[in-house]
């Protein structure tokens, strides 16, 4: 189980009221609500091993070399070109959380796992591409890492928390294909290639002007690879694209020069995991755990923390 931790932890945030604090009043709702996200995911789909994969860059130098607004309107205080390397915006009651939630993971003995210039994302994606044993769930409400699934050995599923976790959807090949009408044979491929296409205004891709979901959709169902489809848009005896869209993608070509690599997810970061990813049936350090417990009124919850991993 792969954990887009930092997903997680913003929609527990905002998922949980900030009434909840600590015993001295200091909101704790993220770190509460992230700790029984991970019980409740550990409970129910029983895990043999298990890494809480972390945003070291949250906006890569690599893609916002390529595509100046990737992200650039989450800067705080900065112009639609704002340069890599500047903090992302985190609401003030939820930073200082997020330091004494990689406390609890690290007491209880589950795995945190990063790699410099990357974001959680392509975290995810090297060790699921990287995986020989296992197969893989990742956990999520991005839907990027929708690209990353595969009937392989060992097969990659995405368990998409968009709306939730009561309402995740487990999500492989054919869900993917059925979701956004791609081909179910490279249906993560595909879901990479659509979104290029039709952009995400939340990441700041703007997209082929006047190419929506559906037509984008059916683009790539048209072709085997992104190259492919490329190649096409310059040759005009290719009927497979229409006069029109294909007069939409020429004028987008500046676009659709740089766009690849910024939404692929990365399957070669040089990932670090700070420790083993087995999962521990009891924490590693209950009396650190306990301690924290006990400063920041996680009782409950660690309680559940002890219970799942007793599995």
């Amino acid at each position: 189980m792969l954990l887009d931790a930092a997903s997680l932890y913003f929609r527990a945030y905002y998922g949980v009221p900030e009434s909840v604090t600590a015993p001295d009043g200091t909101p704790v709702n993220a770190v509460r609500g992230f700790t029984d996200m991970v019980s409740r995911l550990v409970t129910e789909h029983r895990p043999t091993r298990l890494v809480a994969c972390l945003d070291l860059d949250w906006r890569p130098a690599f893609r916002v070399d390529a595509l100046p607004t990737y992200k650039a309107h989450r800067v705080p205080g900065e112009p639609d070109t704002a340069p890599a390397g500047v903090p992302e915006e985190v609401p003030d009651t939820l930073a200082p959380q997020v330091p004494l939630i990689l406390e609890v993971l690290e007491a209880a003995g589950i795995a945190t796992g990063g790699a410099e210039g990357y974001e959680a994302d392509d975290v995810i994606g090297t060790l699921a591409a990287t995986e020989k044993t296992d197969h893989v769930l990742a956990v999520s409400g991005d839907r990027d890492l929708m690209q990353i699934v595969g009937d392989g050995d060992p097969a990659v599923r995405l368990l998409y928390v968009g709306r939730g976790l009561a309402k995740a959807e487990l999500l492989g090949p054919a869900e993917v294909a059925a979701k956004y009408g791609v081909p179910v044979g490279r249906a993560g491929e595909a879901y990479a290639e659509m979104a290029m296409l039709r952009g995400d205004p939340s990441d700041g891709l703007p997209g082929v002007p006047g190419v929506g979901a559906k037509t984008a959709a059916t683009l790539v169902g048209r072709f085997d690879s992104w190259a492919e489809l490329r190649a096409a848009i310059e040759d005009r005896t290719d009927s497979r694209i229409s006069a029109t869209v294909r007069t939409k993608l020429v004028a987008a070509a500046p676009y659709l020069s740089v766009v690849e690599p910024v939404v692929r997810v990365a399957v070669d970061a040089d990932v670090h995991l700070d420790r083993p990813d087995a999962l521990p049936t009891e924490p590693v350090d209950p009396e650190r755990l306990d301690a924290l417990a006990e400063r920041w009124g996680l009782d409950s919850s660690v309680e559940r923390l002890r219970a799942a991993l007793a599995r």
